[in-house]
Formats: C-alpha cells, sequence, structure tokens
C-alpha cells in the first residue's frame, strides 16, 4: 500500500495528518516527563521518609531487639528501593526523552522539506495549466477572428463596387488572421502537450515520491513510539529483579524478628541481680527477750527491700542523683560524663557487671588501635633512620612518645576495671536469673585471658546473643593469646588453644582444674556446688548430625543421631553447652560444636 498511488489527491489531509503524528508524538514525550517527575518525586519523598525514622542516637540502646534491627533492614531496603526509582526516572530521561527530542526534530525537518518540494511541485503544475488556458484562449480568439477575415474577404470579393486594391486587402488580413490562428492552435497544441506531460509526471512520479517519503516519516514515527513504549517497559523490568529483592529483604527481615529472644534481652538489660525480699517475721511482743533481735532482723529486711525497689525501679532516678548526694564525698570515685560513679557501684549489680564488660571492651579496643598506631611510628622511624632523605626521625620521637604514654594509661585504665569486674563478680546473684547461668558458665567453662599485666578480664561482655559481640570476643581473645605469647607468658595451662578449651570445663569438671587465680578457683567452685544443687533449666533439644570426638576438656563426644538437651545456645563462639542424660552420674554436660547439631529451642 502506497500513499502515493492511492492518497494522489489527498495532499492536504496527508499534511494535516503528519503534522498531527508529530504533535502525538511531543505528548507522549511529555508524558514520559510527567512520569519522571513523578518518580524522581517519589524517590527523594522515600528518602526523605528513611531519613526522619532512622533511629535517633538516645535510642542506640534500643537497636540489640530483633524488631528493631528489622526495622532498619526495612528502611535499607526502602532506601535501595528508592534508589531504583531514582534509575528508573534517570534511564527514563536518557533513553526515551532525548530520543522522543531528537526523533520529533527529524521529522518536523523531514516533513516541512517533504511540504516544500510537494508545494513547489504544485506551484509548477499550476503554472503549466495556467499557461495552457492562456495558450487556449489565444487559439480561440485568433481561430474567431480568421473566420470573420475570411467571411469579410468573401463578402469583398463578391461586392462589385469594391477596387480591387481593396480587395487585395481584405486578402492579406485574411490570410495574416489564418495565420495568426495556426500560430496559436500550435501554440496550444504545444502547451497541452507540455501540460499533459508534466501532469502525467507529477501524478504519477514526482508527488507520489513526495507522498511515499512522507510515508516513511509516518511510519518511522509510529516505530519510534512504539520501541519508546517497550523501551519504558524494559527500563522498569531492568529494576524488578532488584526491587523483588529488595522486598525479599523486608520478609527475611520481618521473619527475622524472634519475640522470645526480645523478651531475654529486656530481662538482660533492666534486671539488677537483687533476689524477692523475703518473708516479713512475726513479732511476738510478749517475747521482750527476742523483741531487739527482732526489730533488728526486721530493720534490716526493710533495708534491704529498700535497695532492692530502689535497684529495680528507681535505678534511673538514683543514677540521675547521685551527683547531688556526693557532692561533698570523697573523689575515689570520679563521676562519668552521664552521672555515674567511676565503677558503676550506684548501679544494680547485674547492670553494673554490663557496664564493666563493655568498659573494658572499649579500652581492649583502644589499645589495639593504639598498639597498631604506635607500631606503624616505629617502623616508619626504622625507615627515616634508614634513610634520612625520608624525613627526620626526631619528627616521629615526639608522635612516638605520645602514642606509649597513651598506651600506659589505657592499659592502667583496663587493669583498674578489670580490678572493678572482678570485685563486682564476687557480689551474689540471684540463682535463677540469665545474669547467674551466664556468669557460672563462664566461670565454670574459663572464658577469660590473661594478659601481659598480669591482669585477668572477662570476654563476656554483656551477656547479649550479638554475633558481632561474640565476633569481638573471638578477636579479642585470638589478639590477646598473641600478645602474650609474644610476651612471654601463656594463659592456658594445658597448652591447648582451641575454642574448646577457650570455652573452659562444664559443671562436670572438678572445680580449680582450669586456670586463672586462686581467687577465681575458689569462684569457680561456689559456682560448681551451687550448679550441682541446681541443675540449669533445658532450653531446647538437639539432633547429632555428626559424629564428634572431645579433643579438650569441656566438651563431650556424641554419636551421630544421638539426642541431648540443650542448656546454653551459641554465644557466637561455634559452640554449644549440651546436656546428656545417663543412669551412672544423673546426666553429662560439655559444649560441643553448633554446626554438628540440629537445634529444636522451646516456645
Amino acid at each position: 500500500m502506497s500513499w502515493g498511488i492511492e492518497l494522489w489527491d489527498q495532499y492536504d489531509n496527508l499534511a494535516i495528518h503528519t503534522n498531527k503524528g508529530i504533535e502525538f508524538l511531543d505528548k507522549y514525550a511529555n508524558f514520559i516527563r510527567d512520569r519522571l517527575a513523578i518518580e524522581t518525586e517519589y524517590a527523594a519523598k522515600l528518602r526523605r521518609l528513611v531519613k526522619n525514622y532512622q533511629p535517633k542516637k538516645k535510642e542506640e540502646e534500643d537497636n540489640e531487639f530483633t524488631s528493631w534491627q528489622a526495622f532498619r533492614k526495612v528502611l535499607n531496603e526502602i532506601s535501595d528501593l528508592a534508589g531504583q526509582r531514582e534509575v528508573v526516572a534517570e534511564s527514563l530521561q536518557l533513553q526515551i526523552i532525548q530520543g522522543i527530542s531528537l526523533l520529533s526534530k527529524t521529522l518536523r525537518e523531514e516533513r516541512k522539506k517533504c511540504l516544500s518540494n510537494g508545494t513547489i511541485l504544485h506551484q509548477n503544475l499550476t503554472t503549466q495549466l495556467a499557461a495552457l488556458e492562456r495558450a487556449k484562449r489565444n487559439y480561440e480568439k485568433a481561430y474567431r477572428d480568421s473566420e470573420k477575415a475570411v467571411e469579410n474577404y468573401k463578402k469583398a470579393d463578391m461586392d462589385l463596387n469594391l477596387s480591387r486594391a481593396e480587395v487585395e486587402r481584405y486578402k492579406n488580413i485574411m490570410t495574416a488572421k489564418i495565420q495568426q490562428s495556426d500560430d496559436a492552435k500550435n501554440e496550444y497544441a504545444n502547451q497541452l502537450q507540455k501540460s499533459n506531460n508534466l501532469q502525467q509526471q507529477h501524478y504519477h512520479e514526482l508527488l507520489p515520491e513526495v507522498f511515499n517519503r512522507l510515508q516513511e516519516l509516518d511510519e518511522k514515527r509510529t516505530r519510534g513510539i512504539r520501541e519508546f513504549i517497550i523501551s519504558a517497559a524494559d527500563v522498569e523490568s531492568s529494576v524488578a529483579p532488584i526491587i523483588a529483592r529488595c522486598l525479599e529483604g523486608m520478609v527475611k527481615a520481618g521473619e527475622s524478628i524472634n519475640e522470645k529472644e526480645d523478651s531475654y534481652k529486656v530481662i538482660e538489660r533492666y534486671q539488677s541481680g537483687f533476689t524477692p525480699p523475703g518473708d516479713i517475721p512475726f513479732e511476738d511482743l510478749s517475747k521482750m527477750d527476742t523483741l531487739d533481735t527482732s526489730q533488728e532482723s526486721h530493720y534490716n529486711h526493710v533495708q534491704s527491700s529498700h535497695l532492692t525497689v530502689k535497684g529495680t525501679i528507681s535505678a534511673n532516678k538514683i543514677k540521675k542523683r547521685v551527683g547531688i548526694f556526693n557532692i561533698f564525698g570523697s573523689n575515689k570515685n570520679s563521676l562519668t560524663a552521664d552521672g555515674q560513679k567511676e565503677d558503676f557501684s550506684d548501679l544494680p549489680p547485674n547492670q553494673r557487671r554490663k557496664k564493666l564488660q563493655a568498659k573494658i571492651a572499649e579500652l581492649q579496643q583502644k589499645i589495639q588501635q593504639e598498639t597498631a598506631a604506635r607500631d606503624g611510628l616505629m617502623k616508619m622511624k626504622v625507615v627515616y633512620e634508614a634513610n634520612s632523605s625520608l624525613g627526620n626521625p626526631m619528627t616521629v620521637e615526639g608522635q612516638l612518645n605520645e602514642s606509649e604514654h597513651k598506651l600506659e594509661k589505657l592499659k592502667m585504665d583496663l587493669k583498674k576495671y578489670q580490678g572493678y569486674l572482678e570485685k563486682a563478680n564476687q557480689i551474689p546473684i540471684a540463682n535463677n536469673s540469665p545474669q547467674a547461668n551466664r556468669t557460672h558458665s563462664m566461670n565454670n567453662g574459663h572464658r577469660s585471658s590473661r594478659h601481659s599485666n598480669g591482669s585477668t578480664e572477662d570476654n563476656n561482655f554483656d551477656g547479649d546473643f550479638h554475633p558481632d559481640d561474640a565476633g569481638s570476643l573471638s578477636r579479642s581473645d585470638s589478639e590477646d593469646n598473641v600478645a602474650q605469647i609474644q610476651n612471654g607468658h601463656n594463659n592456658n595451662n594445658n597448652g591447648s588453644a582451641s575454642p574448646e578449651s577457650g570455652l573452659g570445663t562444664s559443671h562436670t569438671s572438678l572445680p580449680g582444674s582450669g586456670h586463672g587465680s586462686t581467687h577465681e578457683n575458689a569462684i569457680g567452685e561456689d559456682a560448681y556446688y551451687e550448679t550441682e544443687m541446681e541443675p540449669l533449666q533445658p532450653l531446647g533439644t538437639c539432633r547429632a548430625l555428626y559424629p564428634f570426638e572431645a579433643t579438650s576438656e569441656g566438651s563431650i563426644p556424641m554419636n551421630e543421631g544421638e539426642e541431648l538437651q540443650v542448656i546454653e545456645i551459641d554465644q557466637g563462639d561455634g559452640w554449644t553447652r549440651v546436656r546428656r542424660i545417663n543412669n551412672t552420674n544423673g546426666w553429662d554436660e560439655g559444649f560441643v560444636p553448633t554446626s554438628y547439631i540440629e537445634c529444636t529451642l522451646y516456645a
């Protein structure tokens, strides 16, 4: 189908149609621009939404809960989703808008050129037809004049009254008019032939070529709109997998929420460690001899209860008022920036231990960073001494001395806080508290490392199930062991450096079999006998996937398919504490690799 053949006489309509087609292309470009603006605005609003709901600095302590962590993951996924909407907007701008603009400009220029050619062709044809019309009129006039001249000559020739000269004149006029008529006839014939040839060429060659070119342009426009619509859909499809992964990440974030773990962390955070108040004794006034003793007992009990209430309910208020009541006290325990004592003795036992453990972890990290900085300065000094052109060694000397001073101060602070923690561990904890179970497993498992300065630190910072914390514990243990080996110290009496020995012995091991000071062994014995009297409650069951042979103290062997009780879940070090029921000793407890078992925890 060709426009030049089928629409040979629809020049004006084709001009209007092609103009409407280009206007429609521009209309689609405006649609894409509006959609691009919506995508950009949507992405900006998503980013603003994520920014507005980012956890504040004062809410950082709540990030340990799985629900908060899941919400942060959702915010990250929403941020990624906003990024994909920005990618869509950018792709629409680069691929669609610019393509449409270029195509529209090209089509307008080509259409203008085609219409200009068509106008010229029409003007040429019109001019030729006008010349033909003039030639025809001239021929008609000349023919009428020649007929009239012939008639006049015949009359003059028949008239006997006219002279011969007069008749000859009429004859000459007749001859001239006939000649003019013949010339006009020939001119008319020539113009007619030329007009027919031009008209034939115009409607069969020249104008169809213009119309066919317009047809090509219109088809190019239509094809371009098809490609642009498909490209816009492809732009959306290209980010669909990433958006799907973002949605999957949101689903996984929701599935990662564990209400039991959050409940446990609430206990870990707010548990004071105080025991509930006991029964108030009956005061028998008839026995005056025991009155004073009873009153004293009652007074002590009320005082203990008051401490319990203050430690559990009003801990925050006490924390804020310490600075007021101790203005004129001794400077033995200075106050921190938040109004707490340096050794956190104003906090309940559990909270004090957690604060001290966190402080020790912070100091250990600072020591590692400062040690790395000092080693770097020492290497730089050696290089400068070997090649003075690189720098002056004395410029590094001052920085090196300052680093040594900082490192020594950090080590002193670490030793001081380790002493605070050792004293805090001597305070009894409620037997049924998770912190008591954790402390007991730490003491029996010997989860401590001895630094080169001879101080002992507890590597279980806060007892929470944080994989990051567990990873930092493992790293700190490894780095401490390396430092101790370099300084000539050995922190393991039995010479084992495996994770099993790092976990320590189970409660079935003999007291004092681990490493540590005499005082630590004494605490371990107390915890040992206490656990024998009140065994840990099982947290679930597990099934052995592979056989395991115990190679060091603190671990127990197991057979493939064996059913065991879980009494302490993995703390991030790759080991789980389990219990086996037997008929001889009652039960066996120890640690097995977490990757070797399949756990099913109680709801």
